[in-house]
């Protein structure tokens, strides 16, 4: 019998501002959820207002992670300092490999309108850090949609009920999936046991077990094989996101995530000399 997950933290976010000055919500990564690993962070941002988020994340490097954007509105472009370029329209995905460095910037595509979406940063194990850049740009209709009884789900990534997801070759092997269910409507979701899992509920409400989750709140899932997740409001949009844990020596200094303060010192050298 499947030993089913339950919810053994609770969290919500924090709002802060980063980049150019671009408002949004840290739900991972603050000062009450600092990691949980291989997961480093988690932004929601959101907004009608474009003053905040205009701006942008203008020209800035990382070394030694992935970061994951994922759009359910509005349009942002990126290019880096190699000349590469891509676009994100809403319903589309990136999963970016920093490896040993890239300089890239991230900017609206539009001068007013809604703008809504989540940017995930993935850590990289050792072996991996110092691997060459990538991109993997995933378009609308790349990420396929499974119909459920009560609603539906997008694979983002990984494996749900033998449909799988558009991004490739991740190294900590992740489940993302993005959930729209009706009220009343519950789900299981198969997890395996070895991965670090959590739950972020977007829109309206949910309950994991004897946890309730109210909107724009995470839950932290404890062990076990399996999630069930029922909705409580009329429109429950929810993240279920799980990646194997690395297990070794986090040290961050903003965009630069390594094994030790040499490695990170070695970054900003590198950095600073061109070397990205």
């Amino acid at each position: 019998m499947t030993t089913l997950r339950s919810v053994r933290q609770v969290a919500k976010g924090l709002p802060t501002s980063d980049g150019a000055g671009v408002k949004l919500t840290r739900v991972i990564g603050n000062q009450y959820v600092k990691n949980l690993d291989p997961f480093l962070m988690l932004d929601e941002f959101k907004s009608d207002d474009k003053a905040d988020y205009m701006a942008g994340f203008p020209m800035h490097p990382h070394r030694g992670f992935e970061t994951v954007t994922y759009m359910l509105k509005g349009a942002f472009r990126h290019g880096d300092n190699q000349g590469n370029t891509g676009y994100l329209a809403p319903g589309s995905i990136q999963w970016m490999t920093a490896g040993r460095g890239i300089v890239h910037e991230e900017m609206p595509n539009q001068e007013d309108g809604p703008v809504w979406g989540f940017q995930l940063w993935v850590n990289l194990p050792a072996k991996h850090k110092m691997t060459a850049p990538r991109y993997q740009d995933i378009r609308p209709e790349q990420v396929p949609e499974v119909e459920l009884e009560n609603g539906k789900v997008k694979v983002l990534v990984g494996n749900f009920q033998g449909v799988i997801g558009p991004v490739e070759d991740v190294v900590t092997d992740p489940l993302y999936l993005d959930f729209h269910l009706n009220e009343g409507a519950t789900q299981r979701i198969d997890i395996p046991g070895n991965k670090s899992a959590f739950v972020y509920v977007y829109q309206g409400s949910a309950q994991i077990g004897t946890t309730e989750l109210p909107e724009r709140h995470l839950g932290i899932l404890g062990d076990g094989e399996g999630l069930e997740v029922t909705s409580t409001a009329a429109d429950t949009r929810l993240l279920v996101v799980a990646g194997d844990p690395i297990q070794e020596p986090v040290v961050q200094y903003g965009p630069f995530v390594m094994n030790t303060v040499d490695e990170v010192q070695q970054a900003i050298v590198d950095y600073n000399e061109g070397r990205f």
